[in-house]
């Protein structure tokens, strides 16, 4: 029997599904140390037999079955390392994806739980598992996979988002993330606190302190133009409604062109923007909690402590050099 099935596309990125890897096989070292099993898992792909991945490495797999018998395992399928909608579109047409997909939807009837990282997370889309359930995937595909997945709830300022049998993770370093999550579900918090411990990772909360509004956008004039003009006027912000007239549209107009363009609101990309100043002057000056909160518009340190707790999962002493 086991935990985890590790199912790897060709192409997929290198280091997504290094790290899944890394993790488990640390987890099995040092398991009887935390006094619990060491995981168990298999690495597959559809057709069995060496897997490419995007940078010339190749792997051994053992073939996906096609009509698993009591497969209790968590189905794992690490970043594609797809970079523009129109490879995550033809990755979708592929042949080896339609099999993979095809296998998720069977998993997932049969009560299996998935999860899936980065821009893997549109396979799970594909597969129909996304829908009324809340899922997060590259800050940069929010807006993608809104489009996509309108039953969706898109959580992209979350790192990892587990909602029923259903487990997404951002962009795609954060298949650490993921597999920290996992690895805590399956085998508790003593065997996944070892790991973290030995290999120096530690699960974050919010991909939201990384997020750039201008990429967010992909190429969106209209975003960017916005993003310097709200930073250029910390820290007194125009509000929305200044904007609108500023751009010669309504509200409602603007609010539809940045919600198309990022997935969020208008008042979300504004906090964006002075989140990204916050976090910048934190990293980079010798300024105060108080003067950086002053700087950015906030009228003292607490409020912009619940911004970054809420928006980014940390503190600001967690940006401090």
């Amino acid at each position: 029997m086991h935990d985890f099935t590790v199912l790897v596309l060709p192409g997929a990125f290198n280091s997504s599904v290094a790290v899944t890897l890394d993790i488990l096989g640390a987890a099995q070292a040092v398991a009887a140390r935390a006094g619990v099993a060491p995981p168990r898992w298999r690495l597959c792909s559809v057709q069995g037999g060496p897997v490419r991945l995007q940078a010339g490495m190749s792997l051994e797999t053992v073939r996906l079955p096609v009509r698993p018998r009591d497969d209790r395992s968590t189905w794992v399928v690490p970043g594609l390392g797809l970079n523009t909608p129109g490879e995550i579109r033809r990755c979708l047409d592929s042949d080896d994806a339609t099999k993979a997909i095809a296998g998720l939807v069977r998993h997932a009837k049969a009560g299996g739980q998935v999860a899936a990282s980065c821009s893997a997370v549109f396979l799970l889309n594909a597969a129909g598992l996304l829908q009324g359930r809340r899922a997060t995937t590259s800050w940069w595909y929010a807006a993608l996979l809104k489009q996509m997945a309108p039953g969706c709830i898109v959580d992209v300022d979350r790192m990892v988002c587990s909602d029923g049998p259903v487990v997404t993770a951002g962009a795609a370093f954060a298949q650490t993330d993921l597999m920290l999550h996992l690895l805590r579900e399956r085998c508790g918090s003593a065997l996944t606190d070892l790991v973290s411990r030995m290999l120096l990772i530690d699960g974050r909360q919010a991909q939201a302190p990384f997020i750039v509004p201008e990429v967010l956008a992909n190429g969106n004039d209209l975003v960017a133009r916005l993003a310097a003009r709200v930073e250029s006027a910390l820290p007194d912000p125009p509000a929305v409604s200044v904007l609108a007239r500023e751009f010669c549209m309504s509200e409602r107009t603007l609010s539809r062109h940045i919600q198309k363009a990022t997935g969020r609101s208008t008042q979300a990309l504004v906090q964006s923007v002075r989140l990204r100043r916050a976090r910048a002057l934190l990293e980079s000056s010798r300024m105060t909690v108080e003067q950086v909160a002053s700087a950015v518009g906030y009228q003292d340190a607490t409020a912009l402590r619940r911004l970054m707790k809420k928006m980014a999962g940390a503190n600001p002493s967690r940006y401090r050099g």
